[in-house]
């Protein structure tokens, strides 16, 4: 593939996760109006489980298949075979274990939601498996219009059952919507017509094991400590907590997720040449400590504004934990570059074992340590172990990349740090002169304000630094490139 196609395919994947954040984002503002945090917090709860039983039963039969480029008809129907069976069992879990989790969350209104979701997971289990050929054969076209049809009507269809019900169950209709639309379009979008049979389970098997524990070990680390708070709480203050971290991430998650899939295969193809490597490392660095630094440290000092404006005054006990979500983020994204560069060297035993190990960290702090811990202090033990795992990654990094020190790792930080830091003292003095406005007015002059002496400081510190080669280097070249094309 030309690198023109692959810059292109880059930017739609980049649209596609852009569009699904855009969607959900808007879903979530307009959710939070008509429902209350109790409703969101059942969906977590009943969510939680299905995701937990599906993660322990997911072989990642999709993934094998990109993997094995000479897959032919029958690794496809064996793999859709192998999938059906999973739907299957884990509904028939979900289903039975209702009762169990509603004792487990002291709420019996989880049963009905988790026996509905548990007939959604056996639902999409007989989507058509020859849709994975569009991500395995790069024709992200078509994989875009099959993620944002589904997504679109799973939009459309939560958003009509929330005017009408008012209440939890429209995300439910939702989510059912959205699988049913999964299946129908993949059988529109691709003529392959699977069919039952185990003949390569042995082949599949063979690589999807060691996805299987991949997946396992990210779902507990993202997702276990909403299991505490479940357990600890009420269905609000779950909810409220589950919505606080989709703010929270939303400076970060919307930068890192399409640049990594960008980060990762530019990494590999640099891995043999170190000094370029080493340059590419850097640049990445400073590029995502440009944007994320000022994002996030703009969403803590206007949190109480965004909670208000987005969301409305239901949601203000949401606002503490967004502060501390945010910072737990911003970290994460100081390390974003350096998972990936460990990624291109073949690192990935490291990584897995220590995202078990930031799991170990995180329950023994919390259980161990704190076993009364509540949903903010909780959030505040995210961000020391988010601490523990980027101080491990920062040193493997140091020391397994020639070429590459602390003071490359740290040094692109600089310019981004201090102008953060002078936009948050200039936002701190200017608070008080706004309190008489409305939020909306006040949240627009904070953004402009703290835009304009971020900006400010960035160019006038390169500046005196003498434009050294780095982020702010290559994002000129990378516009005045643009700009001359067009």
């Amino acid at each position: 593939m030309s690198a023109k196609s692959v810059h292109e395919s880059a930017i739609i994947v980049v649209g596609m996760r852009w569009c699904d954040r855009l969607l959900g984002l808007i879903s979530m503002v307009i959710l939070a109006r008509l429902l209350v945090p109790a409703d969101f917090g059942i969906i977590v709860m009943a969510s939680l489980i299905v995701g937990l039983i599906d993660v322990l039963l997911d072989i990642g039969v999709s993934t094998a298949l990109i993997h094995n480029q000479k897959a032919d008809s029958e690794d496809y129907n064996t793999a859709w075979t192998l999938r059906l069976i999973q739907s299957c069992l884990t509904g028939f879990i979900i289903f039975v274990s209702a009762p169990f989790v509603a004792d487990f969350y002291d709420n019996h209104l989880v049963i009905d939601v988790l026996r509905v979701m548990a007939l959604s997971v056996v639902i999409a289990g007989f989507e058509n498996i020859g849709v994975v050929t569009f991500q395995k054969n790069m024709e992200f076209g078509q994989d875009f219009k099959f993620f944002f049809y589904k997504r679109i009507t799973g939009f459309a269809v939560t958003l009509i059952f929330a005017f009408i019900l008012h209440n939890y169950w429209a995300m439910v209709i939702g989510s059912l919507s959205n699988r049913i639309a999964g299946v129908i379009l993949s059988y529109c979008m691709h003529s392959h017509r699977p069919k039952l049979t185990l003949t390569r389970t042995t082949e599949i098997w063979s690589f999807s094991k060691w996805v299987l524990l991949r997946n396992i070990i990210a779902y507990l680390d993202t997702q276990i400590d909403k299991f505490l708070i479940g357990s600890r709480s009420d269905e609000k203050v779950l909810g409220t907590y589950s919505v606080a971290q989709n703010v929270a991430a939303m400076p970060t998650t919307e930068l890192l997720m399409p640049l990594g899939r960008v980060l990762f295969p530019a990494f590999a193809q640099k891995r043999d040449d170190i000094e370029s490597f080493a340059r590419s490392l850097s640049t990445a660095i400073g590029v995502l400590s440009l944007v994320a630094m000022p994002a996030c440290i703009g969403l803590v000092l206007t949190a109480e504004d965004a909670v208000v404006i987005l969301l409305g005054v239901n949601w203000i006990e949401a606002v503490p934990l967004i502060q501390i979500m945010v910072i737990s983020n911003l970290i994460f994204s100081l390390t974003h570059s350096g998972v990936y560069a460990l990624l291109a060297i073949g690192k990935v035993r490291f990584l897995a074992i220590l995202a078990g190990l930031q799991i170990a960290f995180f329950l023994i702090v919390a259980i161990l340590l704190f076993p009364q811990s509540d949903a903010t202090e909780i959030a505040t033990i995210r961000v020391l172990t988010v601490c523990f795992g980027s101080i491990f990654i920062i040193s493997i990094v140091i020391l397994q990349i020639q070429a590459f020190n602390i003071k490359d790792y740290f040094a692109p930080i600089f310019r981004p740090l201090s102008a953060t830091g002078c936009m948050a003292l200039v936002l701190i003095q200017l608070n008080p002169v706004l309190n008489d406005l409305i939020p909306f007015a006040r949240i627009l002059i904070e953004i402009l304000v703290g835009f304009v002496t971020y900006i400010t400081c960035i160019i006038s510190l390169w500046l005196l630094q003498g434009q050294p080669e780095g982020a702010e280097t290559y994002l000129i070249k990378n516009f005045a490139h643009k700009f001359k094309r067009s």
